[in-house]
């Protein structure tokens, strides 16, 4: 009597692919980015407790004791750890100071930005004719211009105030966003599920917020990332130009330009608040790198 028997081997069920890392995760094994994000939590404590941490009044003035050097130079004094400037004020109390104003700029000029141009790149990569040739015209005559030149030229015309400020950063870095989305777009939209999506009814809003925005938010938050750290230099430009903020507020780009008459005898006015904006700008900017390459499916690959 013949039996059958089944397959001695069966085939082997293909293994799971494995889940990418969480993000925070994968930013501390990078001890670059690592170190990057603990400074921006610091800079963010700053600016949210500055009337705790911040040793004396920004705005305080003591004539008798201007220019004095830091606390580790002859003539310093452990009550100014960071010196003071022409006025008497304490410098350190105003470097934690102006991190309000800068982190307040970048991220609503971030967020503004963000916001303008993923609709403007969604309608431009996903309905394409006409709508794609203005967008992309528009984004072309902006791009002629420099970028800090035409917010000169907007916050010259219409005021300086720190609303003005972020409007006018914010509209003009939508154009890095909405390119980038319409290029993910044109790539999007001759998916099955985009295909699927139409067959069944489903509007070109939902489409546009229910399955391309989803698959856009990955270079987004980079790119969000990296704006923030040139609105932050930006807002300081005009501040230093003075056509940012009201010269009442604290600002780094403020500080640097009533430090820039004493670089040769008081350079510490000029030099804290510069060195605080730059490793700022330089720790956004390793975050935003070591966020791009956690977004980048390649890095997960066996």
């Amino acid at each position: 009597m013949t039996t059958t028997t089944a397959p001695a081997a069966t085939a082997a069920a293909p293994a799971p692919a494995s889940a990418p890392p969480s993000v925070l995760r994968s930013l501390l094994r990078n001890r670059l980015a690592a170190v990057a994000l603990l400074f921006l939590l610091l800079i963010v404590v700053c600016a949210l407790f500055a009337p705790l941490i911040a040793p004396a009044d920004p705005g305080a003035q003591n004539l008798l004791g201007r220019l004095r050097p830091p606390a580790w130079k002859s003539g310093g004094s452990a009550d100014h750890l960071l010196g003071t400037d022409q006025l008497g004020r304490d410098l350190l109390s105003r470097v934690i100071y102006g991190t309000r104003v800068s982190l307040l700029v970048g991220a609503g000029a971030a967020l503004l930005a963000g916001v303008i141009g993923t609709v403007a790149g969604l309608a431009s990569g996903y309905l394409g004719g006409w709508t794609d040739r203005v967008v992309m015209r528009v984004a072309d005559v902006q791009l002629a211009f420099p970028a800090i030149l035409l917010a000169l030229a907007v916050v010259g015309f219409v005021g300086s105030g720190l609303g003005y400020v972020i409007l006018v950063i914010g509209i003009t870095g939508w154009v890095s966003y909405a390119r980038v989305v319409r290029s993910e777009v044109l790539s999007l939209r001759t998916r099955d599920f985009i295909t699927e999506a139409r067959a069944i009814g489903v509007g070109d809003r939902a489409i546009m917020r229910r399955h391309l925005l989803p698959n856009v938010m990955a270079p987004l938050a980079t790119i969000g990332t990296l704006h923030i750290a040139s609105a932050i230099v930006a807002e300081a430009s005009l501040s230093y130009l003075g056509l940012g903020v009201p010269k009442e507020t604290v600002t780094w780009g403020g500080m640097l330009s009533d430090g820039q008459l004493y670089l040769g005898t008081s350079w510490w006015i000029a030099v804290f608040p510069g060195i605080a904006l730059m490793l700022t700008s330089l720790s956004i900017n390793i975050l935003g790198d070591a966020l791009r390459d956690v977004a980048d499916p390649k890095a997960y690959r066996r």
